[in-house]
């Protein structure tokens, strides 16, 4: 099946028209594909054939059989992901995708920024533009915390490194929130609070210090900790989760 291009740069919160219709509720993605196929889809008082056009639903007026698309209930989900899955709807290599984990109701629901790969942990996914930007804009600040196992012993000073921030390639990272919780064959691990989201960036430190990171679990968003979700495994936020992740991701003056 053919798979629309990522979004344009600046243009991350587009949906494809697909998307855009089984996210509504009209039916699942290749249901949504039927119905476009069969010209029963309008945006903008134009018949779109393409499912993996790309719809801004703040400016697009999408109809589907001559009625507007309904809005839907924002919803909020928690994810522990396991290592070895993307954070992507679906892989060219065949590869598993934290798709693949949940059901078919919630696979409209995208991801509020990413695991690697080779990290497990909290993952939360929504229909929330808002929610997701607050969350992933480092204006924000909103704090994400890891527990990370180094492949050598760190010291005391190469932590207080990590705490004061690394100059990467990209920059200085910001001052982190750094407790060492134990030695393990030689090996330090450690949880580490940023309250930024480059690419990488915890691996990124650890490499800075001349080590590799071994493991890393993301163990709580804000005021969301994993808690004892089993890995794989998903659920719902509650109202008074997603209250808290939002007063606590505010813009400074």
């Amino acid at each position: 099946m053919k798979r629309a291009l990522k979004p344009p740069p600046g243009k991350r919160l587009l949906k494809t028209l697909e998307r855009v219709l089984s996210k509504a509720g009209v039916g699942s993605r290749t249901e949504a594909r039927e119905w476009i196929a069969a010209r029963r889809v309008r945006i903008n008082g134009r018949v779109i054939t393409d499912p993996d056009t790309w719809v801004d639903l703040k400016r697009d007026r999408v109809l589907f059989d001559g009625k507007p698309l309904q809005r839907v209930e924002r919803t909020y989900l928690l994810l522990y992901k396991p290592k070895g899955y993307l954070t992507t709807y679906d892989d060219p290599r065949g590869r598993p995708t934290i798709y693949d984990l949940m059901p078919e109701r919630d696979r409209y629901l995208f991801p509020v920024g990413r695991l690697d790969l080779d990290s497990s942990g909290l993952l939360i996914l929504t229909n929330d533009a808002q929610f997701a930007e607050r969350l992933t804009n480092p204006d924000y600040k909103v704090a994400k915390t890891y527990q990370v196992k180094a492949s050598k012993h760190l010291s005391d000073e190469q932590l207080d490194h990590l705490r004061r921030g690394v100059m990467l390639r990209d920059g200085m990272t910001r001052p982190a929130k750094v407790e060492r919780i134990r030695e393990s064959g030689g090996r330090t691990v450690f949880e580490i609070t940023i309250t930024e989201g480059r690419n990488r960036q915890v691996r990124r430190m650890v490499e800075a210090l001349a080590a590799k990171v071994l493991k890393l679990v993301r163990t709580a968003i804000g005021t969301i900790r994993i808690g004892d979700l089993p890995i794989g495994a998903t659920r719902r936020l509650t109202a008074e989760e997603v209250k808290s992740l939002m007063l606590g991701a505010v813009r400074p003056a």
